[in-house]
């Protein structure tokens, strides 16, 4: 007689639960970069943080099922925490450029392609988007040089969006149309 029978079922229970979630999870992200047109480097970003925010969660699901002692559980997530909390704090850039991804990924209008124009009184950086990564956002600007912005930068400063690639000829078709209108 197995022991463990019921702690066994609810395993196979949240590993198959884990599973349609995370088949759910990669179909969303995948029609929402669709609509969207979101560049492949900044879905599989996206994908690799809601999987590991899955696993985390199911891991804590497993130790409960399993009858890990609460207050020691505590004191490891806690002890755990801590160490990160300390970790990102000596490198919050690497973060908030996390962050600022995912920022970047579900709410920014720029997209790959995009002629724009940085807001900062010091440079002028005017110029097409040619990538936008986990980290950072590659440009190539008019004077034909390529620089790296990180994106929480991205973030902070004021974007003019000059040209969208995608639409170039809807846009100028509507021009022509409001036009001949007026």
């Amino acid at each position: 007689m197995i022991i463990y029978q019921k702690e066994l079922l609810y395993t196979l229970i949240l590993i198959g639960l884990m599973i349609v979630i995370i088949l759910i999870t990669k179909n969303a992200i995948k029609r929402f970069s669709f609509v969207k047109s979101i560049e492949i480097n900044r879905r599989k970003v996206i994908s690799n943080l809601s999987y590991l925010f899955i696993y985390i969660l199911t891991g804590s699901c497993l130790a409960i099922i399993w009858g890990v002692d609460h207050k020691q559980f505590v004191v490891f997530i806690s002890s755990v925490l801590a160490v990160l909390g300390v970790g990102f704090f000596a490198q919050w850039s690497i973060l908030s450029n996390l962050t600022a991804s995912v920022i970047l990924f579900f709410s920014h209008p720029v997209r790959i392609g995009d002629r724009i124009r940085i807001m900062d009184k010091d440079f002028d950086w005017t110029g097409v988007v040619k990538d936008i990564t986990g980290f950072y956002l590659f440009m190539k600007t008019d004077d034909n040089r390529n620089i790296t912005l990180p994106n929480s930068l991205v973030i902070q400063k004021g974007i003019e969006i000059l040209d969208k690639q995608v639409n170039k000829k809807a846009i100028h078709a509507s021009d022509t149309i409001l036009y001949d209108e007026n």
